[in-house]
């Protein structure tokens, strides 16, 4: 498999005769299991996940191809409803991607009633319901209620293409929403070679390990206030990527925190971040991370502009 800015090569080749492909926008509330089911689908690791709502910020392409053809899935924030500046950026996201789809993928968790912003999601997708697959997930989960969840979609959505039962953890029905998805794409050439599973820039996939690595081992209010800066990075060998790269927080007792006594902390997230970007570049990452203080940085347009897009 390979990263999409590996190469510039797009396959300019006709697909096969009756190969389709389209772009899937896929929304759902915070912790609906998005960036699950992408991963999942792809069999690559594209996307971060954590307990935390909202770990995903940017919209986010994982392609997946089999022999129906190729969809390109562009994975969005959590659709949340707060008036947050941060917030609303990322709302605004969601919507922006809904206009360039060719079919859109609503991730409902089945885990959780079905309250106003479900209401605020099925609102926003009402006219363009015969472009959306509904999948009902988590229904593995011992508190799944997938009857009242489809339930809610049938009386919101009526003319949704198609609404499919799934668990993207246990990877059961994700086979069946991508046929649902397939059978509304168009026909038409590939927008990647067959080779790609996503086509994030080597520096943002670094960076998104670095800040999952860092959200699973704090708690509160620290997650939300990270965000990862890559300063600087070389090819030392062909073997070899050094990257300096700081851990930004908003207040200096959040660095302490991700620091920790001796500066464990911020050992243990280098380490198990080299661990993973291992995995997935062919070449060793030789990681500088440090913590450094972005006052209020969820305020300021500017640092905003630079992260969500």
């Amino acid at each position: 498999m390979a990263l999409a800015n590996d190469t510039e090569q797009i396959m300019e080749e006709k697909p096969p005769v009756g190969a389709k492909t389209a772009l899937v926008t896929i929304i759902g509330r915070p912790s609906a299991g998005k960036s699950t089911f992408l991963n999942t689908a792809s069999g690559e690791e594209i996307a971060i996940v954590s307990s935390y709502p909202q770990t995903t910020r940017n919209a986010i392409r994982g392609i997946v191809n089999t022999s129906l053809g190729q969809l390109v899935f562009v994975d969005t924030p959590g659709y949340h409803d707060s008036e947050k500046k941060m917030n609303l950026r990322m709302k605004a996201l969601v919507t922006d991607r809904l206009d360039d789809a060719d079919c859109i993928l609503y991730v409902v968790d089945s885990t959780r009633a079905c309250g106003e912003e479900e209401k605020a999601i099925a609102a926003l997708l009402k006219p363009l319901a015969k472009k959306v697959v509904i999948a009902i997930n988590k229904t593995d989960d011992a508190h799944a209620k997938p009857q009242d969840a489809r339930q809610f979609v049938q009386e919101a959505l009526p003319d949704a293409y198609k609404i499919v039962p799934m668990s993207a953890k246990d990877d059961s029905g994700v086979d069946d929403v991508l046929r649902a998805l397939f059978d509304l794409a168009p026909e038409g050439p590939h927008l990647y070679g067959e080779e790609f599973y996503t086509d994030q820039e080597v520096d943002f996939r670094i960076a998104e390990v670095i800040r999952e690595q860092a959200m699973i081992r704090v708690s509160q209010e620290i997650p939300h206030a990270i965000y990862v800066k890559i300063a600087d990075m070389e090819m030392r060998s062909p073997n070899e990527m050094w990257v300096r790269a700081f851990l930004c927080v908003e207040r200096e007792s959040q660095k302490g925190i991700l620091i920790g006594k001796g500066a464990n902390l911020i050992k243990t997230i280098r380490l198990e971040s080299n661990k993973k970007l291992r995995r997935i570049f062919p070449y060793r990452i030789d990681l500088d991370l440090q913590v450094k203080v972005d006052k209020n940085w969820r305020q300021k347009d500017s640092r905003l502009d630079k992260l969500i897009t």
